[in-house]
């Protein structure tokens, strides 16, 4: 029963994310400002929100390095892993039954392969998560550090999609793109939506817990 309360804050973080995502990509696609200001403030949002209750994580790389960083548990990690990837699923079903299947395959994070390889992507994916983790334990995990809500991990989304939208999607977050991509059976180049970002989130769990975090800081 203790995980329910933390799962259904996920869910519902992670569904803002996905449901705004396509949301902003179908009435947006041609603002790039907008469309990362509008992933950037579901984030910050929620994050704040759910930050006390479940970590406010939303978003299985951030999980991941919480984990290596052993501020939480593998059944942590499971729930909340689980969490995101259902409610990045539903939010993306509704968006289908509202609007259209080119709705959502739009809202999808997609390779434009003239622009950057498969292999290039993942290091884009996994440096760009690598900071979003490292900007969640500088200010969400290490005890020390500025609390200032999801402030700087929604601007750091922000950063993150005007860096990378245009060329990768600028997913930084397997939920994000895996919830679309189940529901539009749009799965080209998907794995580059795993491997970058939980590569870098674990990278960055790992260096920021060996170099920074002290024993007993409090968990995410």
């Amino acid at each position: 029963m203790k995980h329910i309360g933390p799962f259904v804050a996920e869910l519902i973080g992670t569904f803002t994310l996905v449901f705004v995502g396509i949301g902003v990509i179908f009435h947006h696609s041609s603002e790039p400002l907008t469309v990362a200001l509008a992933h950037g403030l579901a984030i910050a949002v929620m994050v704040s929100a759910t930050m006390h209750i479940s970590g406010g994580m939303l978003n299985p790389a951030v999980t991941l390095g919480v984990l290596v960083a052993r501020r939480i548990d593998i059944v942590q990690a499971a729930v909340a892993w689980a969490a995101q990837l259902l409610g990045a699923i539903v939010a993306a079903f509704i968006c289908l039954r509202m609007w259209s299947q080119p709705a959502v395959i739009g809202g999808t994070p997609a390779l434009r392969i003239d622009l950057i390889s498969p292999f290039w992507a993942i290091v884009v994916e996994g440096i760009l998560t690598f900071f979003l983790v490292f900007v969640v334990f500088g200010t969400g995990v290490d005890e020390r550090g500025r609390k200032i809500g999801g402030l700087a991990i929604g601007l750091t989304i922000v950063m993150g999609i005007l860096v990378a939208g245009r060329s990768t999607g600028g997913a930084l977050n397997p939920a994000r793109a895996f919830g679309p991509a189940l529901v539009s059976s749009y799965w080209t180049y998907h794995y580059v939506y795993w491997l970058g970002p939980m590569i870098g989130g674990a990278l960055a769990g790992l260096i920021y817990s060996a170099l920074y975090l002290r024993p007993g800081s409090r968990p995410a």
